[in-house]
C-alpha cells in the first residue's frame, strides 16, 4: 500500500560541528555528503502514483456528476469517515484550522471566552481560537507524552475556560479518560485535535471519539491525505453536529437566513472527498508501515548516548507514526551531522505560540518548562509510506554514526 508524502524540503539551516557521544565533536567535514543518497522529508509523487488510476477514476466521477460541491462523494465520505471512526457525525469543511475553528464555535459554553491548548502543536489552535474570537489560555504537556493532561491542564482552569484543546501530538494518541472527567466536572467542552492522529486508539475508542468533538486535517503531508486542503469534524453528539453543518455555510438555518452568529464558508470540495474515498481504507496499513519504519530508527539509536539523539517510540496502535519525532540537546548540530549523512530532517514546532508574535499578549504568567524544553529539542526524521529499503537503511546508518 501508498500513501501521501510531504512535500520536498530543503533545509538551508546554517551547518554546525556535530556532537558525538557525550558531547564529543566529530571530525568529518560537515559539508560534505558523505552516502550516496539523499533521503528526502518526504515525496508526495510518490504517493499520487500509487494511487494514480484510482483518483482520475474518482475524479471522472465527480466530473460526469455535475456536482463540485456538497455532492454524492462528499455525502458518501461523510457517512465512512463517521463509520471509521465510530462517531455518530462527520462534517467536511476546507481545512484542519477551519475544523478546530468551527469546534470551538460549536462547543464553546454560553458566557465563557478561553480556550486551554498547547504551546508546543504549531499554533494551529491558537490561530482558530483568535480567529473564533476567543482567548488562548497555555497549559504545560507531559514531559514523556509531549500533550495536555489532565494534571498539566488543571491548574489553570477557571470560570473563564469553556474548552480544552488537546493534540494528539505526532500521532500519538494521549490517554483522555481523566482530562475528560476534569473537563465534565468543570463544565468545560474537550475537543480533540487529530490532524496527525487519524487511525489512532482501538475498537470503541479512537482519536476523535472520546472529546465532545475531533477535529482532521487532510493536507496532503497528513496520514489521509487529499491532493489540496480540507477537513473535518467530527462527534458523538447530533445537536453539536447540526450547530456544525450550520456554522460551515454562513450560519444559515434555511438558504439565505442566517440564524446563528459566526458562520463562515468552509466546504470539503467534492473533488477532494472522492480522492479521500479512495485512500481511508488504505489507512490502518499505511500506520502500520510508519510504526515500522519509526522502529527501524529507534533500533538504530539505541547505542546513541539519548542526550545526542533518541528517536520517540510508536509501538502500538495507539500511535499513527504521523511524524518520526527524535529529541538532542544538541538539535542543530544533530541535524548538520545528519545532513552530512545525506538525510534530511525538520523541526516540528520550534517556537512556543506565545513567544511568536502574533500570540505574544497572550503569554503565560508562569513558566511551562516542558513546553520550553520540548520546542528545542525535537526533530522530525523523514517519514513516509513509500520510503525505499535503501532510504530507511541511509537514515539508520546516519543515525548509527552519531554513537
Amino acid at each position: 500500500m501508498r500513501s501521501e508524502g510531504y512535500g520536498r524540503r530543503h533545509a538551508p539551516d546554517p551547518q554546525r560541528p556535530a556532537l558525538g557521544r557525550r558531547g564529543r565533536h566529530l571530525h568529518r567535514p560537515i559539508g560534505v555528503v558523505m552516502a550516496d543518497i539523499e533521503v528526502s522529508m518526504n515525496d508526495l509523487s510518490r504517493g499520487m502514483q500509487h494511487d494514480r488510476d484510482a483518483l482520475i477514476r474518482a475524479a471522472t466521477l465527480v466530473i460526469d456528476s455535475g456536482y463540485a460541491i456538497h455532492g454524492a462523494q462528499h455525502a458518501a465520505f461523510e457517512r465512512e469517515l463517521a463509520d471509521y471512526l465510530e462517531v455518530s457525525d462527520a462534517v467536511g469543511v476546507a481545512s484542519g484550522t477551519d475544523a478546530l475553528e468551527l469546534a470551538i464555535k460549536a462547543v464553546m459554553p454560553d458566557g465563557r471566552d478561553v480556550v486551554v491548548t498547547a504551546g508546543n502543536a504549531g499554533a494551529y489552535t491558537s490561530t482558530a481560537t483568535v480567529r473564533a474570537g476567543y482567548t488562548p489560555r497555555y497549559a504545560d504537556v507531559d514531559p514523556d507524552s509531549l500533550c495536555l493532561t489532565a494534571a498539566t491542564v488543571a491548574p489553570v482552569l477557571d470560570a473563564r475556560v469553556g474548552v480544552v484543546v488537546v493534540t494528539h501530538l505526532y500521532g500519538r494518541m494521549t490517554d483522555l479518560s481523566e482530562l475528560r472527567s476534569l473537563c465534565d466536572a468543570s463544565g468545560t467542552a474537550l475537543i480533540e485535535d487529530c490532524a496527525q492522529a487519524i487511525g489512532a486508539g482501538t475498537p470503541g475508542r479512537r482519536a476523535g471519539s472520546v472529546g465532545h468533538a475531533g477535529t482532521l486535517s487532510f493536507y496532503p503531508t497528513k496520514n489521509l491525505g487529499a491532493i489540496g486542503d480540507g477537513g473535518a469534524v467530527v462527534t458523538t453528539s447530533p445537536e453539536i453536529a447540526a450547530r456544525l453543518r450550520q456554522l460551515r455555510q454562513y450560519g444559515w438555518g434555511s438558504k439565505y437566513n442566517a440564524t446563528i452568529s459566526g458562520g463562515v464558508n468552509s466546504r470539503l470540495d467534492e473533488m477532494q472527498a472522492a480522492f479521500l474515498r479512495v485512500r481511508l481504507p488504505q489507512v490502518d496499513g499505511l500506520n502500520a508501515r510508519r510504526r515500522e519504519i519509526i522502529a527501524r530508527y529507534a533500533a538504530a539509536a539505541a547505542n546513541v548516548d539519548p542526550d545526542v539523539m533518541s528517536v520517540l517510540t510508536a509501538l502500538d496502535d495507539g500511535h499513527t507514526g504521523h511524524l518520526a519525532a527524535a529529541r538532542s540537546t544538541d538539535r542543530e548540530a544533530v541535524r548538520a551531522r545528519l545532513r552530512a549523512h545525506g538525510v534530511a530532517s525538520d523541526v516540528h514546532f520550534p517556537i512556543p505560540d506565545w513567544e511568536q508574535p502574533a500570540f505574544a499578549e497572550y503569554a503565560p504568567s508562569t513558566p511551562l518548562p516542558e513546553t520550553v524544553r520540548a520546542c528545542s529539542q525535537v526533530f522530525s526524521l523523514p517519514l513516509f509510506p513509500e520510503l525505499r529499503e535503501d532510504e530507511i537503511a541511509a537514515v539508520c546508518d546516519a543515525i548509527r554514526s552519531l554513537a
